[in-house]
């Protein structure tokens, strides 16, 4: 199993959406996907037409007192699964602290999911705490997208660094632009000084479109809706750049 969690420690910046559309397109392909959402707004969720809630709640699920496969609904779409959010996924910091290896909670409960899927994808909450370094650790690839203004780049570059320290594999981290509007300037010379150079960056980016903005509005990713839209179209272009780039 190849996972995929979609991260930035901003918030605002087109996570849930890439990774809603993604996890799609993934289950469209005939691979048996989950999409774990973590983030408590639980947004991710709302789109695939979940519950917002954990049946025990979060505290049996990250203490493994209940396997974590019985936590897992269907969606509406073929071969794509949902552990939905649930507000009291805000505790985890605190109860993966208390655990013998707080950095490493997260992984642990995705081996167990292993068996059942080929591609997992989370949805991570914005921030820099103990979750997220969980997720920074367990994620096989860190899909990073942001907006391509100078503020974006700077957290990219403290995100790089926090990496660093903390001795994390700063290759499995691939950005890409999101919310790209090609008709400002700093969009246009952002995007291209960082695709151009020879980098991690992914050439697709994704443009800011009122196609994915009417997703909640649908309660549904893009393609269910409007799939010969720009929108569409971008997030097919990144979905094949990043299975050529991770062989997934």
């Amino acid at each position: 199993m190849t996972s995929f969690a979609l991260y930035n420690s901003k918030g605002g910046v087109g996570k849930t959406s890439a990774c809603v559309n993604l996890s799609f397109l993934s289950s469209s392909e005939g691979k048996r996907t989950l999409l774990w959402d973590l983030d408590p707004q639980a947004s991710s969720t709302y789109y695939c037409r979940g519950e917002p809630k954990l049946k025990g709640g979060i505290v049996k699920l990250a203490r493994g007192k209940k396997g974590i496969n019985s936590y897992v609904k269907g969606t509406p779409y073929n071969n794509l699964n949902l552990i939905p959010a649930a507000f009291s996924s805000r505790k985890l910091d605190i109860i993966f602290h208390a655990a013998k290896k707080p950095k490493k909670q997260l992984k642990s409960l995705i081996e167990k999911i292993v068996p059942g899927y080929d591609v997992l994808f989370i949805d991570a909450p914005p921030g820099f705490s103990l979750l997220s370094e969980n997720v920074l650790r367990a994620a096989d690839i860190i899909l990073l997208p942001m907006i391509p203004t100078t503020l974006s780049v700077r957290t990219f570059l403290q995100i790089m660094k926090y990496l660093e320290d903390r001795d994390l594999d700063t290759n499995k981290v691939l950005p890409f632009f999101s919310l790209v509007d090609l008709r400002k300037k700093v969009h246009r010379e952002t995007v291209e000084a960082y695709t151009e150079e020879d980098n991690n960056f992914l050439k697709a980016y994704i443009p800011y479109s009122s196609d994915v903005e009417k997703m909640g509005l649908h309660c549904a990713p893009v393609f269910t809706y409007s799939r010969t839209s720009k929108a569409a179209e971008a997030y097919r272009s990144l979905w094949n750049e990043i299975k050529k780039r991770t062989r997934t």
